[in-house]
């Protein structure tokens, strides 16, 4: 297979830090091909820093994907992806879109339309669902035949305190208008997505929380189980940075899902805990930020002897690199990705409903 011509649409931390280094650890799969954002500063920051040529860098992302020289994009802008992502579709581009993916229902079966019609391919990049450590938990909690209870719970520091750990570089060129005008468009859209003519700043915040942070945790339930079949309730409170949300899966099974800002402890939190009346399964992830630090799984169950047994294992492999990896399988097989970008749909309207479970409390 040739490799794969990529162009990198926004070079803010993500790509900096986990996107970029991997696209050069498997050089015979893809070439560095484009840059894209709308600082030139960093472009020409990360272009001298891979290589990219100046006649490969460009602000203006409908520039980038209308190159015949490029096979695919991967879409790591701040605010909504849909637009840089339609318009690769449209330009018959292949699409890893990062979250998180947009903010409305329209927004993401737009996207999903766009894919379809192009016959791309659309991944989305829940990276935690490539973890081998996740797809062991999978398999494990697939022979549970009583799930009665599922948390989540993630805590979460202030990102600053990972990313100083990196050297990535943070641009000054942008004009604050520039910056304002994308964070006033993301408000609007979640204005939109929630039905209403304006939203406070606490429930602005929940809402970022829920899709850009929570949502890993929403996309592996879907990979364990599938979508809840309701919101049973929400709360949400601390100004928005905190909140505990129930919902139901086929079988009655409740998922108690808690995302939680601790913006002073390096400390990071996530784990996915599922429990049957004999066996219990729990993941613990680390921060996206992170390189080399493992994935822990620990199986608790009765031996055939009626004793209690317990094991824990860990994987190291990078999640990012292995989501890479699949994309470029799925683009030389022509096949859909594990998780397919219609996929988002589903869970950009849970992040609404979640939301309007607690808007719903306090009318």
């Amino acid at each position: 297979m040739s490799r794969i011509r990529i162009g990198v649409v926004g070079c803010g931390g993500i790509a900096q830090i986990q996107h970029l280094p991997h696209l050069v650890e498997l050089p015979d799969v893809f070439e560095i091909a484009g840059l894209c954002d709308l600082s030139r500063e960093l472009l020409d920051h990360v272009g001298d820093a891979y290589g990219v040529p100046p006649e490969r860098r460009h602000v203006d992302y409908h520039e980038l994907v209308g190159r015949a020289d490029i096979d695919a994009v991967i879409v790591c802008t701040t605010g909504s992806h849909a637009p840089p992502a339609i318009a690769a579709a449209e330009a018959s581009k292949h699409i890893l879109v990062e979250k998180p993916v947009c903010y409305t229902v329209a927004e993401a079966e737009a996207m999903a339309a766009a894919a379809d019609r192009a016959g791309v391919v659309y991944q989305a990049a829940y990276m935690k669902r490539y973890d081998p450590a996740f797809r062991f938990a999978q398999r494990r909690v697939a022979q549970i035949d009583d799930v009665r209870f599922i948390q989540v719970n993630h805590l979460h520091p202030d990102n600053a305190l990972h990313l100083a750990t990196f050297d990535y570089h943070v641009p000054s060129d942008l004009p604050d208008a520039v910056i304002e005008a994308g964070r006033a468009e993301s408000d609007r859209l979640v204005a939109e997505a929630l039905g209403r003519d304006r939203v406070d700043s606490a429930t602005l915040s929940a809402f970022g929380a829920i899709n850009g942070s929570m949502i890993h945790d929403i996309g592996n339930l879907h990979g364990m189980f599938g979508a809840p079949r309701r919101v049973v309730s929400t709360d949400i409170w601390a100004g928005g940075v905190a909140l505990s949300t129930v919902l139901e899966y086929d079988g009655g099974a409740r998922a108690v899902c808690n995302w939680i800002d601790l913006p002073e402890l390096f400390s990071f939190e996530e784990t996915l805990a599922v429990y049957g009346s004999r066996d219990r399964v729990i993941a613990s992830f680390p921060t996206g930020w992170s390189r080399g630090i493992p994935t822990d799984v620990t199986v608790q169950w009765i031996d055939a002897e009626g004793h209690p047994a317990a094991t824990t294992r860990s994987w190291q492999a990078n999640p990012f690199k292995l989501e890479l990896e699949h994309f470029a399988d799925c683009i030389a097989r022509g096949e859909p990705p594990l998780t397919p970008g219609r996929e988002a749909v589903e869970h950009v309207a849970l992040v609404r409903d979640i939301v309007l479970a607690h808007l719903e409390t306090v009318a």
